[in-house]
């Protein structure tokens, strides 16, 4: 049976419910909503799931993982290591402070780039899986902490901007699943900055 995991990174907890750091979780969230389906705790896993079966022999996961950010990697591991998948069957939806709001890209290389979930995958699963960038870069007042910056909420204006772009972070998603990474590149990173609505 061919397995595909679709996993947002988030920190779980009511506390980080609609930070920066949890967009991967609100995609992933969306996109279940959309399909209805259903969100099940697995606790050998330490991951929230649903299960999408689009066709016989073909099944997608969409996984919360429920640990913190920092150890997403443990979570995705025991899952991969139990449907007998590899780093290329992982799609992992994730912020990125070096894109603006509002943008995505999609990538299949690259290092941690300061961020802790993708530098725990980094560590469990090796480079491989691919990657849905979600961009929460805006100006940010100086004295800001950066950690204290991603756990912190969107401002008024900038969830304005991800309520819009809500449905096409989720339509970008279903393209980068069902035709792989190299059309949803093609499509999604050729978006500038302004009109990200343009493929």
């Amino acid at each position: 049976m061919s397995v595909t995991l679709i996993a947002g990174l988030g920190n779980p907890g009511r506390e980080y419910a609609g930070t920066r750091h949890n967009l991967g979780f609100t995609v992933v969230e969306a996109l279940a909503a959309a399909e209805g389906l259903k969100w099940k705790m697995e606790s050998r896993f330490e991951a929230h799931t649903a299960r999408w079966d689009v066709r016989p022999g073909t099944t997608r996961l969409l996984v919360k993982p429920a640990t913190f950010m920092n150890d997403s990697g443990r979570a995705l591991r025991a899952l991969l290591d139990f449907h007998k998948a590899a780093a290329g069957d992982l799609i992992v939806a994730y912020d990125d402070l070096t894109i603006d709001t509002g943008l995505v890209k999609v990538s299949v290389t690259g290092s941690a780039g300061g961020h802790n979930g993708v530098a725990s995958l980094l560590e469990h699963l090796g480079s491989g899986f691919v990657r849905y960038r979600l961009g929460i870069n805006t100006p940010r007042p100086a004295e800001m902490d950066l950690k204290d910056f991603v756990l912190g909420k969107f401002s008024t204006e900038q969830t304005q901007i991800i309520d819009q772009k809500l449905n096409q972070f989720v339509d970008g998603l279903r393209l980068l699943i069902n035709r792989g990474p190299a059309e949803a590149m093609n499509q999604l990173n050729r978006r500038d900055h302004h009109d990200p609505a343009q493929p």
